[in-house]
C-alpha cells in the first residue's frame, strides 16, 4: 500500500526528470575536467542520447538503476516496488525494451555505445579509467595541465 496520497504522489512522480539528472551531471562534469568535448539529447539519433561524440561516432546513456532495471543482480536499487507490482513490472519492461531498440538503431547507424549506471559512478578512479577506455585519448587538452 502506497504511505502517501494520490495527489502527493503524482507530484513526486511528476518531478522525476528525464535530462540534467545528477548521475548524468557527474559523467558530464568529469567528461570535460579530462578535456572531452560533446553534444547532449541529440534529437536525431536514436533514443536522444545523454552524450555524444559526433568525431569519434560514439555516445555514453546515463542510466537510473531503478527507471532502467539494472541487471547486475548486487545493484539495491534496481527493485521492483511491492505495491501495483503487475503495474509497475509492465512499465520497466517497456523502459527496458526501449533502451535496447535505441541501442540496436545506434549500432546499425555505426554508433559505439556505453551504458554508464548510476550505481556505477560513485568511484571517480574507476569511472574515469572507463571513460577513457571507450573514448581514448580527448580532442581537447585539459586546462590542469
Amino acid at each position: 500500500m502506497d504511505t502517501v496520497p494520490p495527489d502527493v504522489r503524482s507530484r513526486i512522480m511528476s518531478s522525476v526528470r528525464s535530462t540534467n539528472t545528477k548521475p548524468e551531471l557527474v559523467v558530464r562534469r568529469l567528461l570535460h575536467s579530462l578535456g572531452y568535448r560533446f553534444r547532449l539529447h541529440r534529437a536525431d539519433l536514436p533514443g536522444r542520447p545523454d552524450i555524444s561524440f559526433s568525431a569519434k561516432r560514439k555516445v555514453i546513456d546515463v542510466r537510473g538503476c531503478f527507471w532502467h532495471q539494472h541487471p547486475d543482480p548486487r545493484c539495491s536499487k534496481a527493485t521492483i516496488p511491492t505495491s501495483r507490482r503487475d503495474w509497475w513490472a509492465s512499465k520497466l519492461q517497456t523502459n527496458i525494451d526501449r533502451d535496447n531498440r535505441n541501442a540496436l538503431a545506434l549500432q546499425e547507424h555505426g554508433w559505439t555505445s556505453l551504458v554508464l549506471w548510476e550505481c556505477e559512478l560513485t568511484n571517480h578512479d574507476q569511472l574515469r579509467i572507463r571513460l577513457e577506455d571507450f573514448l581514448g585519448p580527448p580532442l581537447v587538452k585539459p586546462r590542469n595541465e
